[in-house]
């Protein structure tokens, strides 16, 4: 069954529960049935965005490339899906009593604070998209100067100029995340401590912030204090929380891994998830193979590990060696090869031209997203009398 099927199945069912009046002995078997459910939902859905892993040993055209602009949208969407299942699976008809008691007074208020460190990355990693965006226009120079025939010098000219400001462009993209270059941030919030929830906080509000802000440190941040429930508690409400702080740690660790952000160096490569989690096995695994390619980048320096940007970035190289190298004519043995690259740049030019709109604009669905769910959560809290200022 597709996800929004299942999805819309899910939500009808929680909602018809909860306005039934059932035995409390009914009632926590229903939960626990749902927690099932849930669970159930979250891997099956990430078990699909694994099967990527396979794409690159053998290339299946339905299949979307790990880490591909394509994969990441699918990603999002899969946020967005369990995001609605969690709210309703917790919050939805229920008594805002039972939110605030031990353990969730602690682990909900845990979970919108990594909530606002999530809406920071959406900030940052929109600024990493028109990054991007600019590379995608000079390789678009490439192609039209070097799909020509025949190749002249003034084409190689050319083409090799915007070869050379695209490589240099994505290296210092690469160094100067590295050196925590901006001196302004969208932050998500405004100003901290603020307490309005208004309509106005809808939109990200632009000021001053200090250079040190760092994408590997606010994932490491979100990442602390994480642990699994344990006993009773792994098969009540701590368990969905649990599960929503791993999954909105994982995508936004994914997004700053694929797209340029400031300041990445030392970012996490391991996830506090334990294996024996049956619904957690995807996401381990797509953390690992993920891993695995970030401590490649570090070693190798990249701008990052989106799939588009890596095939930008080695083709860029190797047409930049033929420019240098290029007297006309050129041989025709050399001339077949330049022009499956420069097809294979165009393809990826295809791509970012029809993609990464798209995802930003899904980026800022989710960042949306989690705004309203963060104000709903803290009018849930406010009403049970336990929240008199939102969490920061």
């Amino acid at each position: 069954m597709p996800a929004t099927e299942y999805q819309g199945s899910f939500l009808g069912r929680i909602s018809i529960r909860r306005n039934q009046i059932a035995s409390m002995d009914g009632n926590h078997e229903q939960e626990i049935e749902d927690l099932e459910i849930f669970q159930k939902h979250v891997a099956d859905r990430f078990s699909e965005l694994l099967s990527a892993s396979d794409a690159v040993a053998a290339p299946d055209a339905s299949v979307d490339p790990l880490l591909s602009i394509a994969w990441l949208r699918k990603l999002l969407d899969a946020f967005l899906c369990c995001e609605a299942e969690f709210k309703a699976l917790v919050f939805m008809g229920r008594d805002p009593s039972q939110i605030v008691r031990p353990p969730l007074d602690r682990l909900i208020p845990e979970l919108l604070e990594r909530v606002v460190k999530a809406l920071d990355v959406c900030n940052a990693v929109t600024h990493g998209v028109e990054s991007i965006r600019h590379w995608h226009k000079l390789a678009e120079i490439v192609v039209t100067a070097l799909e020509q025939r025949p190749i002249g010098e003034g084409q190689v000219r050319r083409a090799k100029k915007a070869l050379i400001s695209l490589v240099a462009a994505m290296i210092m993209e690469d160094k100067e995340s590295s050196t925590s270059k901006a001196t302004e941030r969208a932050w998500s919030f405004g100003r901290r401590g603020s307490k309005d929830r208004t309509a106005g906080q809808f939109r990200s509000l632009y000021w001053n912030v200090s250079k040190s802000w760092s994408a590997a440190k606010q994932i490491q941040s979100m990442l602390a204090n994480i642990s699994a429930p344990r006993g009773a508690e792994s098969t009540g409400l701590p368990l969905p929380v649990f599960v929503m702080s791993i999954i909105l740690s994982f995508v936004t660790w994914t997004l700053v891994a694929a797209i340029p952000c400031q300041e990445r160096n030392g970012l996490p490569t391991h996830f506090p998830i334990p294996r024996q989690l049956t619904w957690a096995q995807s996401i381990i695994g797509l953390q690992e193979r993920i891993g695995e390619e970030w401590k490649k980048k570090e070693k190798k320096g990249s701008a990052g590990l989106l799939e588009e940007m890596q095939k930008m970035e080695k083709l860029g190289q190797s047409l930049i060696e033929f420019a240098d190298t290029f007297h006309f004519p050129a041989e025709p043995e050399r001339v077949e090869e330049v022009a499956a690259q420069v097809a294979e740049l165009a393809e990826t030019c295809r791509k970012l031209e029809e993609g990464l709109c798209p995802l930003q604009l899904q980026i800022r669905e989710v960042f949306h997203r989690m705004v309203r769910s963060r104000g709903e959560m803290l009018d849930i809290l406010d009403q049970a009398g336990k929240v008199a200022t939102p969490i920061m």
